[in-house]
Order: structure tokens, then sequence, then C-alpha cells
């Protein structure tokens, strides 16, 4: 699961790539133009090609998707 914090972060960066033309990467309907929106759709079906690095205590990193699903480590 994702922090609060990292999930503010992933969605301002994927909106600052749409703000500056990267494609949008699900089927939207005319109706939506505003990149919260987006990023929003975006996210919320999984669809970002986003990693979260969270370090641990013990200093080994975790990698996150944006589903908040474990997808490797690192040791120190």
């Amino acid at each position: 699961m994702l922090t609060r914090f990292e999930k503010a972060r992933i969605m301002s960066a994927r909106a600052l790539q749409i703000a500056q033309g990267a494609p949008v990467l699900v089927k939207l309907s005319d109706a939506v133009k505003r990149v919260d929106e987006i990023v929003k759709a975006e996210f919320e079906k999984g669809a970002l090609p986003l990693t979260v690095v969270r370090e641990m205590p013990d200093g080994s990193k975790v990698f996150l998707d944006v589903k908040g699903e474990e997808v490797g480590k690192a040791e120190k």
C-alpha cells in the first residue's frame, strides 16, 4: 500500500509529464480534458509506468508499483 505522500508524488509527476505532451495511457471520453482527471483515471486503472523506491530502516530498499504491490527488493 502506498502512503498518501507517495501517491501525491506519483500523481504530480505524471501530471507534469502529461502537461508537457506525454501520451495518455488509458482511453477516456471526450469530456475529460483536465490533466488531474486524466491522471486520476490512469492511477485508478494502474496504468502508470512508475515505481516507488521505499528505503527501509535497515538500509535496504523495496520497490513498489503504483498499485502498492512489491516488485523487487535490494539489500544495502
